[in-house]
């Protein structure tokens, strides 16, 4: 589960009916000069006005800001930022203006996904009375977590990020700053870095001063050499027929079997098989928008219609689109997100998506013409994955409600009131996730992490895939034939990708690349 206008004016209105929505319509003129940063706005709800202002004389920011706090499931703060992508290292002195009405007000180094108030977010949070920590909200709408520094009232501060992984560090400038974290959490390209001010108390203002600001882009070399790879199942053997150093994912089979659907950098490509000598990747062009799509993406089953999850320049969380199978007429069918697509259904008539609501991630199914989503499952804290059988008379998904993940699935229509018409279809040690099946119906392909494994997130050696006979109509305790274990994780087979003729199918293996020595 790496949005959307079709116009870009609408794309602009709806952005900014977001944002005014949200409760941060103090946003500062274009034309007033912020240094290395380029707008600043007060973030969730502050009664009282905030600023933030760039001296070029002496390069220091002051800014002043209100709200409750940064922290919980919502934020309140004037924060001045720059939009940029990758890796970075944020370093700045810091140093509050007068005694302060309460102790735990707050100056931060922040990463934000987005300017909404339950943005996931990362930051290094420098408290009135000293305190130090690495602040963190892992998802949007989640509650903020905590690392404390084992410094009190440093000077400097700074915050790095890592792909994922985001440290802190705090001292005084000249000495060696002590590290903090790390912390994981998932924020997707372009984010929002840069200076944040909270009072701790809603109906006054605070101000810092932060100086000496340095915003560092770390260049990113890949980590991972994806090898996009068909395994046979008659001849129980795998081939390799393209590679890359970066990432690629998903790999979706064409219904006429001459290409693969995978994603790269944001972009959905064709890969064309049984071509003499190295295949090249086809770009599919989806027009005006700035989408930037994820793993989630498949082609209905008569190869007209193309379904992909994207975020964009109309939403920076991902949303659900279809489009005609070249990629033209992309139209927006999930407004609320996240949202991750996930299955067409067997007439087309219907998609199948994971969407994150009220903190908790669901399945819902959208009208493929178009129409409000209908919510499928209740009871579950994270249900994720699903995918029609080829009968259309189920939907199958991984959920982590019986306290591993394991494959579950539920009648087309919902599970009911309470998940009453749920059913367990896998229970064993692994960490069950992504159920795929054959186009003849007869075989479901299960993707397995070892035993203990939280998320999908990660790539990780010891991952399997597995093959059982499709469930019938009753359930049987699966019985499993393990096909191989290798490393992968995080779009090695997020979305199904059988052959037509049920013999084969494409998943993606990941060689960790050893960073350059220093």
């Amino acid at each position: 589960m790496q949005i959307r206008m079709n116009r870009f004016h609408s794309g602009v209105a709806a952005l900014a009916a977001t944002f005014l929505a949200a409760g941060f319509a103090h946003a500062q003129p274009a034309a007033s000069p912020l240094g290395q940063l380029e707008s600043s706005a007060d973030i969730g709800i502050t009664p009282v006005k905030g600023s933030a202002v760039f001296d070029s004389a002496s390069g220091e920011y002051r800014i002043t800001g209100g709200g409750a706090n940064i922290w919980a499931v919502e934020d309140a703060f004037q924060f001045a930022w720059k939009r940029m992508p990758g890796d970075f290292n944020m370093t700045a002195d810091v140093r509050f203006i007068g005694t302060g009405a309460v102790a735990h007000r707050k100056a931060v180094l922040m990463v934000r996904q987005d300017l909404t108030a339950g943005s996931a977010y990362a930051d290094v949070a420098l408290h009135g009375d000293g305190l130090t920590s690495l602040q963190y909200r892992p998802t949007a709408g989640a509650a903020t977590q905590e690392a404390r520094s084992t410094v009190t009232g440093p000077v400097r501060i700074r915050l790095e990020r890592r792909g994922n992984r985001f440290t802190i560090a705090a001292g005084n400038p000249g000495a060696d700053l002590t590290p903090g974290g790390p912390v994981t959490l998932s924020l997707t390209d372009p984010v929002y870095v840069g200076l944040g001010v909270c009072s701790h108390d809603a109906n006054v203002l605070e101000t810092a001063v932060f100086s000496n600001v340095r915003i560092e882009q770390v260049p990113r070399p890949p980590a991972f050499r994806s090898k996009v790879t068909i395994y046979d199942l008659k001849k129980r053997s795998t081939e390799v027929i393209y590679q890359m150093d970066g990432i690629m994912e998903a790999p979706n089979w064409s219904r006429d079997g001459k290409f693969l659907l995978v994603n790269t950098g944001g972009n959905l490509y064709r890969l064309p098989l049984g071509v003499t000598g190295e295949p090249k990747l086809e770009k599919i062009e989806l027009g005006p928008g700035g989408y930037r799509c994820n793993n989630d993406h498949d082609l209905s089953k008569d190869g007209k219609l193309l379904a992909f999850s994207a975020s964009s320049t109309a939403s920076r969380q991902s949303q659900v689109y279809t489009a005609q199978s070249d990629g033209t007429g992309a139209k927006l069918l999930t407004p609320a997100s996240p949202s991750y697509f996930h299955g067409w259904s067997p007439d087309a008539k219907w998609l199948v998506f994971a969407g994150q609501r009220d903190g908790k991630f669901a399945l819902f199914r959208v009208a493929a013409e178009g129409g409000p989503e209908e919510r499928l499952t209740s009871k579950g804290n994270y249900d994720d994955g699903p995918e029609y059988s080829p009968d259309g008379q189920w939907i199958y998904f991984n959920t982590n409600r019986s306290g591993n993940w394991d494959i579950w699935r539920i009648p087309a229509n919902g599970g009911g009131p309470d998940d009453v018409k749920a059913e367990q279809v896998t229970k064993d040690e692994g960490e069950d996730w992504f159920p795929h099946f054959s186009p003849d119906g007869k075989k479901m392909l299960v993707f397995s992490f070892p035993k203990g494994t939280a998320g999908h997130n990660d790539r990780m050696k010891g991952v399997v895939l597995r093959v059982m006979k499709a469930p019938g109509k009753k359930l049987k305790p699966a019985k499993f034939d393990k096909l191989l274990e290798f490393f992968g994780g995080q779009g090695t087979i997020n979305v199904n990708s059988w052959s037509p003729d049920s013999k084969r199918f494409a998943f993606v293996q990941y060689e960790p690349i050893a960073p350059p020595a220093q």
